[in-house]
């Protein structure tokens, strides 16, 4: 054990990562094809044992309805046989994609004759701290476990009868793939000491992705000794502009709003141009409205019946929920400087018919994905081709937005030489 391991008062985190590492050296030297096989049990096994994970996930439900938690916290908690279908095509889609361990990033020989290549290894033991969606359980242990990382999650303790019956399914598909059941395990959530454990077990974890609420975030990146991989929250923008097509904008605008309003690729701020605000406010408000959305308002919008008056907190909010902050710019340049004043940095959209104008807002705003003429809903790894994401990076480090396979990896260096000494 590294020097720099965990203190020893915390055995139980301490048992999981030793047994995580280990199963992590047996899974570094992992075919393709074993792992990709072991993908496609754990999603046979999903399915074919769906009324078990159903009905472990019916009992946080109904916990959570009785200690009044939030519907938008329900909507993320909640599983059916749908989500469970789509959890599994997570799961072979990450499958049927490249491995990208061994992949070669660069390589030369250099003047002494040394051939040097760089190289995608795994991290090793990976933490994902995550809060209320079980689907993320899935999805985090085999996109960790296709890039050769073994997986110790610690979900919500809202979730642990739905979390605890999926990594048992997966568990069991692992081993009778041929790889060792500790290439995924759960941590415990009955307690906030076992995230905290997890948080300070430099050493045996190698890197810990947080999933879920700003405080969530904020209190791993603050508290943690081991490596953070920055995972943000979503105030996502739409900005419709002077050249927007009205039709389009009003489309994009109500998908990227209440198409899946708990996720944090919904869009929670609308700023429209003011040339084209007296025919668009009205229309888009009416439709949110319509839609059972509330609508925060600048003096233009509030001018409007059932908008709400909206102060500064508003502006910088995740509302998870049928809520939107609204206003009305007098240019693409103030959408701009409102964006970049209140963003949290993972998606904006901007509405236009003006390829200068989709320019300039793709090059000055600074988020982890720009859309032009499209929904903010599609920053997700598996919209954008990755399978299931492991989480949507909104730092500035090696992983920014949708993290997918290679972001679960790092790489070394291997020199070869025929007896070179400098």
């Amino acid at each position: 054990m590294s020097s720099t391991a965990v203190a020893p008062d915390s055995p139980q985190v301490v048992d999981l990562a030793g047994r995580a590492r280990a199963a992590a050296a047996d899974l570094a030297l992992a075919t393709r094809a074993r792992k990709d096989a072991a993908l496609h049990a754990m999603a046979d096994a999903l399915l074919a044992r769906a009324d078990e994970v159903l009905a472990a996930n019916a009992e946080d439900v109904a916990a959570a309805r009785a200690e009044g938690t939030p519907e938008h916290i329900i909507d993320r908690l909640s599983l059916d046989r749908s989500r469970l279908e789509g959890m599994a095509t997570g799961l072979r889609d990450v499958a049927g994609l490249p491995d990208p361990v061994g992949e070669v990033v660069r390589g030369s020989v250099l003047a002494n004759g040394l051939e040097l290549r760089q190289i995608r290894v795994p991290f090793g033991v990976v933490g994902i701290i995550y809060e209320a969606r079980p689907n993320v359980t899935a999805d985090a242990a085999g996109i960790c476990l296709k890039s050769g990382n073994a997986a110790l999650l610690r979900g919500s303790s809202s979730a642990r009868r739905s979390n605890a019956a999926i990594v048992e399914v997966l568990r069991t598909a692992a081993t009778g793939s041929g790889l060792p059941a500790d290439v995924v395990q759960l941590v415990p959530a009955e307690s906030r000491a076992s995230a905290q454990e997890l948080m300070r077990a430099r050493g045996l974890v190698d890197v810990l992705i947080p999933r879920g609420g700003a405080g969530l975030i904020r209190t791993v990146l603050e508290e943690s000794t081991v490596p953070v991989i920055e995972t943000g929250v979503g105030n996502c923008h739409v900005y419709v502009d002077a050249d927007a097509d009205l039709d389009m904008a009003l489309r994009i605008v109500l998908n990227a709003k209440t198409h899946r309003p708990s996720v944090c690729n919904a869009a929670e701020s609308l700023l429209v141009h003011a040339d084209v605000a007296d025919t668009f406010v009205p229309r888009v408000v009416a439709a949110l409205q319509e839609a059972g959305v509330t609508v925060h308002g600048d003096e233009r919008f509030a001018a409007l019946e059932g908008v709400v008056p909206a102060t500064d907190a508003d502006w910088g909010e995740e509302y998870l929920g049928l809520h939107i902050a609204a206003a009305v710019v007098p240019d693409l340049e103030a959408a701009v400087a409102h964006i970049r004043r209140w963003s949290s940095g993972h998606t904006e959209a901007i509405v236009t018919g003006s390829q200068s104008a989709a320019r300039r807002f793709t090059a000055t705003v600074d988020s982890a994905a720009v859309m032009v003429n499209a929904s903010t809903r599609f920053t997700d790894g598996g919209e954008f081709g990755f399978g299931a994401e492991i989480g949507i990076s909104t730092q500035k480090l090696h992983a920014r937005g949708p993290m997918g396979l290679p972001e679960l990896t790092s790489t070394k260096y291997v020199v070869v030489g025929d007896g070179q000494v400098r």
